[in-house]
């Protein structure tokens, strides 16, 4: 692999990454990617790199920790990502949202898929996510990132009788007051 085109992969990896829970962290984009595994095998000519055995890509507050990490890059510079463990692990810190603070999002799968030219993630078998309190477990999760719609299913294509999509969604306390403003009140009836 040539020397410019392995930190450019890597940039790469962590920008095709950010967005697996939505709402990432915007500073995470200016921080350097770090991937540590104890293989790394690239092919200029087919633009396909693999980092294998206990590998660990941090950038910023995203963390990812696979057994194995497949990407690939076509000829419009498009990457796509397929991470496998048992399970593949990730987690980053969001961004805040009007007064209310950033929270940390995790998911982890058995296969996670990252296609940057469709902007979708794909979260398959025993999929799992995790935002602040709220949880979705599934054999399969999707984001649009372009839409910013996820979808769950108990298998991609709905055949699993047996199994279900769970979801735990915590109710949502309003912000308190800035102090020494006043509490609002319940509308008159």
């Amino acid at each position: 692999m040539s020397g410019t085109s392995l930190p450019r992969l890597a940039a790469a990896i962590g920008l095709a990454l950010l967005a697996l829970p939505g709402l990432a962290e915007q500073a995470d984009r200016d921080k350097p990617t770090q991937i540590e595994a104890d293989r790394l095998s690239a092919d200029d000519a087919k633009r396909v790199t693999i980092f294998e055995g206990n590998v660990v890509l941090t950038k910023g507050t995203i963390s990812l920790r696979a057994d194995r990490v497949l990407v690939r890059q076509d000829a419009e510079g498009y990457q796509s990502a397929t991470a496998t463990g048992n399970p593949v692990r990730f987690r980053q810190r969001t961004d805040a949202r009007g007064n209310q603070p950033g929270v940390w999002a995790e998911a982890e799968a058995l296969r996670v898929e990252i296609d940057d030219r469709r902007q979708k993630v794909e979260l398959f078998d025993k999929a799992r996510v995790v935002r602040d309190q709220d949880e979705v477990r599934g054999e399969y999760i999707a984001l649009d990132q372009r839409t910013e719609v996820y979808t769950a299913a108990a298998a991609k294509d709905g055949s699993a009788p047996e199994g279900r999509v769970r979801a735990v969604i915590q109710p949502k306390t309003p912000p308190a007051p800035p102090s020494g403003a006043p509490a609002e009140r319940p509308p008159a009836r």
